[in-house]
């Protein structure tokens, strides 16, 4: 259960600050006005600091009563003119960082959603989660607190050192050196503990990820007494964070203490020397004590950075994460075929309609076809003569070697050739008439029939680990075809290939005529529905959630979905029938409950093709009865995939394929693979278990 966990060295700190800065930068009169209002209220303390000299050197000493007082009512003007532009542009900061948090928080979102499935197998939820909570908290917590704090400390500094100038510029000098001592520092442990600072956040997403693995387990760890093991290597896990989170913190807590007592040092040799000015005759009381408070001044943007650099330096930790999840390269979709709504005209003829009309058809564009394409713009239709018309069933004498056709680059019996070449232009996208958009684009219109064909087709989820070798099958609208065979053994990744969830090493896949690879992965998936074993339900209404299938599905389809899922008795039951709440993935239902939501929920959506992925593996007997009268109803007219462990699931398939090793070995119908008496046989015999 352990992982082996490797970290990055920090990336580049400048380009992580400018994409922060780049969403910043989407509101500039915001931030024009932040920046407008920190500077006045750095520079009103700053001029309120210098007027002490005149108020000690013209009033005090002369003893001029009324012109000292207006002084002082200047200068409470000048520092309560700074106080409100402070409040004002901690007001308008704390509007805008939550708004550039909601931003980053929804690009981040919007991109996870087209990254593909493959990383989400490589990364855990709980990491994955860690990102979108604590370290786009994290960044809030920067930009609320210390952004515009850190733009009035370098004001500060600034307009201190310009005063400093102005003032004496031989005391100036001692002040310099101080603050060159500070930043140096400042410098040199900020490398160190952002380093540690990195660290600490990428232990505490994998110590998130471990948390939400052994939640979600808990039944598993339970049944196999894994306590003991499991809070063994947590501990291995939060000790790695404890240390870098020490060195972290160990690094960053020496900075302000250690530039408070240059700041005071600086102070004490300031006073001394001005002193001594004083006494020599080199400068006047007034101009020494406006240099004072400027020396304090010059010290105290510096503290304030210092304070805030554990919060900049976790934050651009965070930020590395999230800009680094928001560079992974999402799913690729270069498909031009899209899934319309037509209406089916009295000559036969399909036509495009904007409204909802019930029908459906692959919007196919005329463009030109690339070399070696399997479909072009116009050619045979699979299903016209010399294309294979019958199912994936087997050939003559009820074996296909491998599962591929005969040799010889014949069909046998629905088949592809061997080497999955297409004969007589099957496969190819039917002549229509072709119609033009306001574009002038010409486009055919193909029925959307879930007429589903794999030809020769190699998949590996990495290159060199080949899962499917040589995979062919045909299967008709209409027809149910099973898959068969041990863990491992191809089922669910030919599933996933139907999907385009990845993407095929060689070979064809076609849908309705038409490459795969050529359709729109959304409008591809919109044309499929699949059950999976692993149910997953949404926070909301049982309604809601089998109206996830179609979003703008009535009442009345609800529940007639549900009916045919044979759910609609238990539903009633409930004491808010169809209005019940689900919360935390249906935890206040039955196992074979929530399975039954997730048919009806594919049930909704009308699919041409039906994908049902151990479906009824979480259901009695009973019930199982029950679904198979609803399903006859629900795949009449439908492409019907099933994969089952129970084979009296799968007696009634039009064709089974038994797979191994990536292979379709045997293939046929419930009785023709009896007959055989080969592994099939063994498996429905009990001579041969799946494992």
């Amino acid at each position: 259960m352990a992982r082996t966990t490797s970290y990055k060295r920090p990336k580049n700190t400048r380009k992580t600050i400018a994409r922060i800065f780049s969403y910043l930068g989407r509101h500039k009169m915001t931030m024009a006005a932040i920046a407008v209002l920190v500077a006045v209220s750095a520079l009103a303390n700053i001029y309120g600091t210098y007027l002490l000299k005149p108020v000690i050197n013209t009033y005090v000493l002369q003893k001029d009563i009324p012109g000292l007082i207006r002084m002082i009512v200047f200068m409470g003007v000048m520092y309560g003119t700074g106080a409100l532009a402070c409040f004002g542009y901690n007001q308008l900061m704390v509007h805008t960082s939550q708004t550039v948090v909601k931003e980053i928080r929804a690009d981040l979102f919007s991109h996870v959603q087209k990254l593909p499935l493959k990383y989400f197998d490589a990364n855990t939820h709980g990491e994955l989660m860690s990102r979108f909570t604590n370290d786009v908290d994290t960044i809030s917590e920067a930009l609320n607190n210390s952004f515009a704090l850190l733009i009035q400390s370098f004001i500060t500094v600034g307009g201190t050192i310009v005063m400093l100038l102005v003032l004496d510029v031989r005391l100036s000098t001692i002040v310099f050196l101080f603050l060159f001592l500070m930043a140096l520092y400042i410098r040199h442990n900020g490398k160190l503990s952002k380093k540690y600072f990195s660290e600490q956040q990428e232990y505490l997403g994998k110590i998130n990820g471990f948390v939400e693995e052994m939640v979600a387990g808990q039944k598993v760890e339970k049944v196999f007494n894994h306590e003991p093991q499991d809070f063994e290597e947590f501990c291995k896990r939060n000790e790695a964070l404890r240390v870098a989170s020490t060195k972290a913190l160990t690094y960053s807590g020496m900075t302000v203490p250690t530039v408070v007592a240059l700041s005071y040092v600086n102070y004490a040799v300031s006073a001394c020397a001005g002193g001594l000015f004083a006494l020599a005759g080199l400068t006047d009381l007034g101009t020494l004590a406006s240099y004072l408070v400027y020396v304090r001044q010059s010290a105290l943007p510096m503290n304030q950075f210092t304070q805030q650099i554990n919060f900049l330096l976790v934050a651009l930790a965070s930020a590395e994460r999230i800009f680094e999840m928001m560079d992974e390269e999402p799913e690729v979709d270069e498909g031009t075929v899209t899934l319309c709504n037509v209406r089916v005209k009295e000559d036969g003829s399909l036509e495009e309609c904007r409204d909802y009309c019930g029908t459906f058809a692959w919007k196919v564009p005329h463009l030109p076809a690339a070399p070696g394409d399997m479909a072009g713009a116009s050619g045979n239709f699979a299903g016209e003569p010399g294309c294979p018309s019958q199912d994936g069933a087997a050939a003559a004498n009820g074996q296909i070697p491998n599962g591929t056709a005969a040799a010889g680059g014949q069909i046998q019996n629905g088949m592809p050739a061997a080497g999955g070449q297409m004969q007589s232009g099957c496969g190819r996208i039917p002549t229509k008439r072709e119609l033009r958009d306001a574009r002038g684009v010409t486009y055919s219109l193909v029925p959307l029939k879930g007429d589903v064909r794999f030809y020769d087709v190699v998949f590996g989820y990495v290159p060199d680990k080949i899962i499917l070798n040589g995979i062919s099958l045909y299967a008709k609208p209409g027809q149910k075809i099973a898959f068969v065979g041990s863990t491992g053994a191809g089922k669910t990744t030919i599933i996933n290939l139907i999907n385009r969830f990845y993407e095929i090493n060689s070979g064809t896949i076609l849908y309705d005529g038409i490459n795969i690879k050529d359709m729109k992965k959304d409008d591809l998936r919109r044309s499929l529905s699949m059950v999976i074993q692993d149910t997953h339900l949404f926070t909301g209404t049982i309604s809601d959630n089998i109206r996830y299938g179609r979003l703008y599905a009535s009442e009345e389809d609800v529940r007639q979905a549900a009916k045919i899922a044979n759910a609609d008795s238990f539903i009633r039951r409930l004491p808010k029938g169809y209005d019940t709440m689900l919360e935390g993935d249906g935890a206040n239902l039955s196992q074979g409950q929530r399975q039954l939501l997730a048919i009806a929920r594919a049930a909704i959506s009308r699919p041409p093709v039906l994908i049902l992925d151990e479906a009824t593996s979480s259901i009695d007997t009973r019930t199982e009865k029950l679904i198979e009268k609803g399903m006859d109803a629900l795949m009449d007219g439908r492409t019907v995939f099933v994969i089952a462990h129970r084979l009296s699931t799968v007696r009634n398939s039009k064709a089974i394929m038994v797979l191994e090793k990536g292979t379709i070995i045997e293939r046929g119908s419930h009785e023709e693979l009896l007959e055989q008496k080969g592994r099939y046989y063994q498996l429905y015999t009990g001579q041969f278990e799946l494992e």
